[in-house]
C-alpha cells in the first residue's frame, strides 16, 4: 500500500521534472504521509483479521 503511494509521489516529481505540470515541493508531503498512514491502518486491520481467525482455530470445543 505504501509502494502505490511512494511510486505516486515518484510519477508527480518526474511529470515535474519532464515538463508536463509544476508541482510545488509540498505537495508530495500530504501524499507519502497519507500512503503510510493507510499502509499501517491496513496492517493493523489484517493482523487483527488474522488474530482473530487463529483465535477460533484454537478455541476449545464446546461441550467438553
Amino acid at each position: 500500500m505504501a509502494g502505490v503511494f511512494l511510486m505516486l509521489a515518484g510519477v508527480i516529481y518526474a511529470g515535474d521534472a519532464g515538463g508536463l505540470w509544476e508541482t510545488p515541493w509540498f505537495v508530495v508531503v500530504p501524499v507519502v504521509n497519507g500512503g503510510l498512514c493507510l499502509a499501517g491502518v491496513v496492517g493493523m486491520v489484517a493482523r487483527s483479521a488474522h488474530r482473530r481467525r487463529a483465535e477460533l482455530h484454537t478455541a476449545p470445543p464446546d461441550g467438553t
